[in-house]
Parts: structure tokens; C-alpha cells; sequence
């Protein structure tokens, strides 16, 4: 998850207050993103902490206009906007997204222009791809092929880690699933049906993710993840396909290979090899 209240691995800013670091101007950014390896009229996937970019002009909307612009006008840029609360009904138009998921993706679902999924799993979208990613219904578990990091993953779209680990890549996911991990423990949301609300009970491959990070020796060791600085962030991007072709290749070898060892007692890998079993 990318909590903007609380300090990231990657972030900068571990010493000091914001005010004693150079705001970094949105051009900075946008010729940054092109080092980097973005795309131009390519499908972005973005996961990111505004503490570790921050400060940056014009705040989280000048990220987000520096994302758009290093995109182009044939470009898609896709957030996650899922809801923080799964015992009430999401409202795209209203619904804020997660505090976990940070101001960025808070703020951007709510600009002029941008699309956004119509079921508790949204994720948001601006660019010519925004209603083919967002358009699926409810995807049980959350990141199936028809979702929107299906879809992403289907247009050969790049996921940017933005002042964040793998651990907040949802594309991770979308591989366990591919790959037919045998955990999945018990969820719910509510959906609205007829005007009432209804509770949806459902397992996800869930577990604490800090494992997912394992991916980023397996794309380095294949040159598949540039990195360099974003604001004053460390980046990391990678092909949606090449980071789900990586996991399914360790996965292939060990279906558990993203679960804590139960010697380290990890409550939410446990809870996940308990699944199995249930």
C-alpha cells in the first residue's frame, strides 16, 4: 500500500523536513519519466507515494499533470481508486479512494476527464484506453484477467513504482492468478443491487505482499526494470507482461514462493497457507 502519512523504503526524505528539499518542477519530472523509459502514447500503470516525490510543483496535480504529459495526448494513465471501506457501497462519483493508496490516486479519480470502475475494486483511468480498463464488472478475486490490471497487462501497458516497492504491485497478483496459487482467504464488499445494499463474500490470494519484492532481483537479473530518480523519489518501471512472465516462472517452481516462511510469523502469510488447507 502507498500510505502518504507514513515513511517509505524508498523515500528520500528519512531525515529533515520537506521544506529543506528542493521542490522539483513538473518539467524535471517529465524529462525524468522519458529517461526512465515511459512510454509516449503507451498504457501506465502507476503505484506511488507523494511523500517520497514530494515536493513537487503545484502538488500531487502537478505529478499527475507531469505523468500526462511525459504519456502524450495517445497515452493512458491508470491509478488504483479502490475503496478503504468494504461494509459500505462504492460510489464512483463520491467514494474516496483508500487513504492507503495516498493523495495522488485520491486526487486524480476526482479530475475532469479521468474514468472510474464502477465496483469497490476501481481502479481510475485517463487516455484513449480508459473505458476498456475500467469497464469490467466487480472482478472476483479483485485482479483476474478481466480487470483492470488484466487489461493493462493485456495493452502491454508499464507499471511505474513510484517512491514504492513491489509490494504495492498489484500486478503481482494478476501472476498468482494466473498461476493458480493454491490460498485464498475469505473477503467481502458491498455492491448495490435493486437501490439496496448486498454483501459479496469471496477469497482472494491475499497475504502480506512484503514477499513481492523478490521481484525486483528477477527483473534486474533479465534487464526487464530500469530505475532511476522521479522527483525526489527512486522509480522503478517494468512491462506489465514482463513482470507477470518473472512470477510465473518462480511461481512454476514454488506456488508459496510469495508466503513467509511460518517461522517468521507473518499473521497474513499464515492466514494464506491456512487457506490451503481449508
Amino acid at each position: 500500500m502507498q500510505d502518504d502519512t507514513l515513511p517509505t523504503r524508498d523515500s528520500c526524505q528519512s531525515v529533515g523536513s520537506v521544506s529543506e528539499i528542493r521542490e522539483v518542477r513538473t518539467g524535471e519530472i517529465i524529462s525524468q519519466l522519458q529517461m526512465l523509459g515511459v512510454r509516449p502514447g503507451g498504457v501506465l500503470l502507476v503505484h506511488t507515494s507523494f511523500r517520497a516525490v514530494r515536493p513537487v510543483e503545484r502538488g500531487p496535480v502537478g505529478l499527475i499533470d507531469a505523468l500526462r504529459a511525459a504519456l502524450g495526448p495517445d497515452g493512458t494513465l491508470v491509478m488504483p481508486s479502490w475503496t478503504g471501506n468494504e461494509d459500505e457501497p462504492f460510489h464512483p462519483e463520491t467514494t474516496p479512494a483508500s487513504r492507503d493508496l495516498g493523495i495522488v490516486a485520491d486526487s486524480f479519480w476526482r479530475l475532469p476527464e479521468v474514468a472510474r470502475s464502477n465496483h469497490p475494486q476501481a481502479f481510475a483511468a485517463a487516455g484513449p484506453q480508459a473505458a476498456r480498463i475500467t469497464a469490467d464488472p466487480l472482478p472476483l478475486p479483485p485482479h483476474i484477467p478481466a480487470s483492470p490490471v488484466g487489461r493493462v497487462h493485456e495493452l502491454d501497458g508499464q507499471v511505474l513504482l513510484l517512491g514504492v516497492g513491489h509490494d504495492a504491485d498489484t500486478t503481482l497478483h494478476l501472476a498468482e492468478l494466473l498461476a493458480g496459487v493454491p490460498y485464498g482467504v475469505p473477503k467481502h464488499c458491498m455492491v448495490l443491487q435493486d437501490g439496496r445494499p448486498v454483501r459479496v463474500d469471496y477469497l482472494e490470494n491475499d497475504h502480506c505482499c512484503a514477499r513481492f519484492n523478490l521481484a525486483d532481483e528477477w527483473l534486474r537479473a533479465k534487464r526487464q526494470q530500469s530505475e532511476g530518480g522521479v522527483g525526489n523519489a527512486h522509480a522503478r518501471l517494468a512491462r506489465a507482461q514482463d513482470i507477470v512472465a518473472v512470477a510465473l516462472e518462480q511461481l512454476s517452481r514454488d506456488p508459496l514462493v510469495f508466503l513467509h516462511d511460518p517461522s517468521a510469523g507473518c499473521a497474513d502469510c499464515d492466514e494464506a497457507r491456512r487457506s490451503i488447507q481449508a
